[in-house]
């Protein structure tokens, strides 16, 4: 019991160390409910850290498909002045 008790107060203690950081407080009010967030400042830092590689691989994806599909296109040849047109003349 004794050491769940110490538990609790080093908890309380680090979370007065969190406080004391510039944290990001937002407050939200209605009438049967009152709000509070923080926001801890290393939040955009691990956000950054566990979105990169996704985001890179799917930046990475999308460049080699738009290249695929950009030579696809040149290799096409075109008709000039209409000469390939099969439809029927009026």
């Amino acid at each position: 019991m004794k050491e769940r008790k110490d538990r609790y107060r080093a908890a309380l203690q680090r979370t007065g160390d969190v406080a004391a950081r510039s944290s990001k407080i937002i407050t939200l009010n209605s009438r049967y409910v009152r709000m509070t967030i923080e926001v801890d400042p290393d939040l955009q830092r691990d956000l950054t850290r566990w979105a990169s590689l996704p985001v890179s691989a799917l930046v990475l994806a999308g460049a080699t498909v738009l290249r695929t599909l950009a030579d696809t296109a040149a290799a096409v040849p075109r008709s000039v002045g209409g000469a390939g047109h099969t439809g029927p003349t009026p």
